[in-house]
């Protein structure tokens, strides 16, 4: 009989570091063999790592299920309009307005998180609701009509293209590895103890409340950065748009298809997302119908999305964020199962 074993890093998750960092340099210099719209359409790619990143974080990791996360897209965008407006970088704005969000965010976590479940996830709808109808009032948004980050045009298109596409890397990379570091930790152990067990969690010692106002926040701030971003790109400021339902439907879209609660799973969910609206988006309701039946599919067929199956089935770890128990298994099983199925493991909060 083997003996129990306790691991985190594997020699697979190792090279999956060395591999990520090769990536995000092969990326960072591949705007100098890329065309334009190509550097356009990988930067919104990162934009939505980023967005599926955040919401996984809350609602995976967390268990905090929001339906109303484009507020905090929305503020992001809005905010860079008005930091722009009153005279500060555009470029500098972008982050600025993603820190005003995430202060923001704070007094909105004091009674957003004394709701449970389905109130929560309500809850945010109707704050994003109530958002999208004051950013209205504002006379420089002009109501529905929108307005235009112009002091962007200042720029070329080149040099304003490039940077937006370093920008967001940047922003991707850094907010991938903060998320990475934070569940790897102890707090990263009271986030996934709290999902699982909120009262149990409250009996060992758990700041029940300080760990899930921490990760609303940081949500929070992740989604202001991809809305400014996303803002950057597009230069229009239309409030349906970005205060849309559909943002957070993508948000859950790509974290369910890819995996809920894993890491992976985030980053491969809209990788897959990206490939469908490039490949299908030009094709009007058809493409959103589609998304809804592939999203019924997965939740039918494959419940723990593409990498949480693949994990479950093969054991593969490529970025762990806790620890697995592998149990000792009889060494005169014969039933010809797989090692990966014969060995019994569980994530470690």
């Amino acid at each position: 009989m083997s003996a129990t074993v306790i691991e985190r890093g594997t020699a697979a998750s190792r090279i999956a570091g060395i591999g990520v960092a090769a990536i995000i340099l092969l990326l960072a210099i591949a705007p100098q063999f890329l065309s334009a719209g190509a550097v356009d359409r990988v930067t919104a790619l990162f934009i939505y790592v980023i967005l599926a990143a955040m919401w996984n974080a809350l609602a995976g990791f967390g268990g905090l299920v929001s339906v109303g996360q484009q507020v905090f897209f929305g503020l992001g965008a809005y905010f860079a309009i008005r930091l722009a407006n009153a005279g500060l970088n555009p470029f500098v704005s972008l982050f600025v307005s993603a820190i005003i969000v995430g202060a923001i965010s704070w007094p909105i976590s004091l009674f957003m998180l004394r709701l449970k479940n389905g109130e929560f996830a309500i809850g945010m709808w109707v704050i994003a609701a109530l958002t999208h109808l004051l950013v209205n009032l504002d006379r420089l948004i002009q109501g529905e009509t929108g307005t235009s980050l112009i002091s962007l045009n200042v720029y070329d298109a080149s040099t304003r293209r490039m940077t937006i596409y370093w920008l967001a890397l940047a922003s991707m990379t850094a907010l991938l590895a903060i998320l990475f570091g934070l569940l790897r930790g102890s707090t990263g152990a009271a986030i996934r103890a709290i999902r699982d067990n909120e009262d149990a969690a409250a009996s060992v010692g758990v700041r029940v409340t300080g760990t899930k106002r921490l990760l609303f926040v940081l949500a929070a701030f992740g989604i202001g950065v991809a809305g400014a971003l996303w803002l950057a790109t597009s230069i229009t400021f239309q409030p349906k748009t970005y205060f849309n339902v559909q943002w957070t439907a993508y948000m859950i879209f790509m974290v369910l298809v890819g995996g809920i609660g894993t890491f992976e799973g985030a980053i491969l969910g809209a990788l897959l997302f990206f490939l469908i609206e490039t490949w299908f988006g030009g094709t009007g309701v058809w493409y959103l119908i589609g998304l809804g039946a592939t999203a019924l599919a997965f939740s039918l067929l494959l419940p723990r999305g593409l990498w949480g199956t693949l994990e479950e089935r093969f054991g593969w770890r490529l970025l762990p964020v806790g620890y697995r128990v592998r149990l000792p298994i009889n060494a005169s099983d014969t039933t010809g199962a797989s090692p990966a199925q014969a060995t019994t493991s569980r994530e470690k909060a």
